[in-house]
């Protein structure tokens, strides 16, 4: 299906471009959602006869975004969740979650405008990219801990998991150290087996 694109729709084309789509895509969410016309003449002329208004809108729109982006870009998020020894998360990090985050740190983000791959299921600092607007992205970290002290170890650099790793296996290492001199001394008491 051909359509006009009413703004700029990432691996499609920007505002006036005729592009070819699949009916479905066309029909359930560009159409729907006001960012594309049927190619027909009467939408062609309609849109040229629009195109400074609707260029016009967009920039503006453009502009809010960049504003409020500076406010966001770069901001951290921290959020305490429940997790295993080695870092899984008991759940996951949705972009809700992220976006009901932002929200309580006073910044407007709608969920879909959250660009994630899949929800995060490690702690951790993990960059996530927000888009506000078609031509405006920003980045934020979100910091996933198990508690706020962990949360700002992380933040100053640390991986706390791979310490948690490295005092479970001092103290392992110092637990069978332990047992080889106890297992020594005990042998040591019985003096030398019947064996020898």
């Amino acid at each position: 299906m051909q359509v006009i694109l009413l703004e700029r729709v990432e691996k499609l084309g920007t505002i006036g471009d005729e592009v070819e789509v699949r009916n479905g895509f066309a029909r359930n969410f560009l159409i729907p959602q006001g960012k594309a016309l049927l190619a027909t003449a009467t939408n062609r002329a309609r849109f040229e006869a629009e195109r400074a208004e609707i260029e016009a809108r967009n920039e503006q729109a453009k502009q809010e975004a960049a504003a409020s982006g500076e406010s966001l870009n770069g901001l951290t998020f921290t959020m305490i969740r429940q997790a295993s020894e080695n870092g899984q998360l008991f759940g996951s990090v949705t972009a809700r979650d992220i976006s009901e985050s932002a929200a309580e740190a006073g910044q407007k983000v709608e969920k879909r405008q959250v660009l994630l791959d899949g929800p995060i299921k490690t702690i951790g600092l993990h960059e996530v990219t927000i888009r506000l607007h078609p031509e405006v992205t920003v980045s934020v970290t979100v910091n996933i801990a198990r508690s706020e002290d962990e949360a700002e170890r992380q933040a100053a650099g640390e991986n706390v998991v791979e310490t948690a790793l490295a005092e479970q296996r001092a103290d392992q290492e110092a637990q069978a150290s332990e047992m080889a001199a106890v297992a020594a001394e005990v042998a040591a008491e019985r003096g030398p087996s019947e064996d020898e």
